[in-house]
């Protein structure tokens, strides 16, 4: 079964840091573009980061340059996002999404709050 998991989020002060993981199970995840978006109540889904599956270059939203770090582990079919200096305006539900055309998966999302 093609599977998409994100964990690692959670609640974390101003400041702080969290690591998301976006674990594939049914595929690999070394022929994918890998994208983490994010959805906060009442918003669109925006998208934050990405990285290709080519030659693992990077992409960030302006409103995360300098905080926010995704990478790749092959070997463990995961993709992470490394998160620091958050933010109450980074609170959403994140989403990884993996993509080699045609074929789009998403997970279900790992809330991430950012509250004092």
């Amino acid at each position: 079964q093609v599977q998409l998991v994100e964990s690692g989020g959670g609640l974390v002060q101003p400041g702080g840091s969290l690591r998301l993981s976006c674990a594939a199970s049914g595929f690999t995840l070394d022929y994918y573009a890998i994208g983490w978006f994010r959805q906060a109540p009442g918003k669109e889904r925006e998208g934050v980061s990405c990285i290709s599956s080519s030659d693992g270059s990077t992409n960030y939203a302006d409103s995360v340059k300098g905080r926010f770090t995704i990478s790749r582990d092959n070997a463990k079919n995961t993709v992470y996002l490394q998160m620091n200096s958050l933010k109450p305006e980074d609170t959403a539900v994140y989403y990884c999404n993996a993509h080699q055309y045609p074929l789009v998966y998403w997970g279900q999302g790992t809330q991430v709050t950012v509250s004092s």
